[in-house]
């Protein structure tokens, strides 16, 4: 393998959002970390997935819904637990909603395929960050699956919201993550 390909998989590692800060980003690195996506497996030739960049404009709309999503769940959260909340969607300076499509009108392409192609965008989407110095992580939550969140997106039945992808500069350190053995992963029939 080219060691460029061997230090670009094997060093990019999860980053908290918690932990990525400005610099972000500018709008040429954005676009190369974008157009990355378009170059995962397509079975079918479909592009069973979308990606939609949060804007500073909109933070403090998603901010709300992570608020009232906690709310919903525990309606006796503590106002620092609230404020935490909120300030999830403040995090990052380039804060992305993956999105899978699900809808397939000849049903010839399972779920589940669409899911790996977006897998696919979403890590290339990781690397490419990775290879241009930013460090990046992803995140879920139960608000996610909320009907707040599709709200909030606009998302139509045929669109799950999968994950966030928040990148940007390493603003803390922390040990990175063990990796398995092949071992562990990998047998032979």
């Amino acid at each position: 393998m080219d060691e460029f390909a061997e230090k670009l998989i094997h060093g990019r590692v999860h980053v908290s959002p918690k932990r990525l800060g400005n610099p972000g980003p500018n709008e040429k690195q954005k676009q190369q970390i974008l157009l990355a996506a378009n170059a995962a497996p397509d079975h079918g030739r479909m592009m069973p997935w979308r990606f939609i960049e949060i804007s500073d404009g909109s933070r403090s709309a998603l901010g709300e819904v992570f608020y009232q999503c906690l709310l919903d769940r525990d309606p006796n959260a503590t106002p620092i637990q609230l404020q935490e909340a909120r300030e999830k969607a403040l995090r990052g300076p380039l804060l992305l909603l993956a999105i899978l499509n699900f809808a397939d009108d000849a049903n010839e392409i399972s779920k589940d395929e669409k899911l790996i192609s977006l897998g696919c965008a979403v890590q290339n989407i990781l690397l490419s960050a990775y290879a241009l110095g930013f460090g990046s992580g992803l995140s879920s939550g139960k608000a996610l699956q909320s009907q707040r969140m599709r709200d909030l997106f606009k998302l139509n039945n045929q669109e799950d919201p999968i994950c966030f992808i928040t990148i940007g500069a390493v603003t803390k350190n922390k040990l990175g993550r063990i990796r398995p053995s092949l071992s562990d992963y990998h047998s032979i029939l």
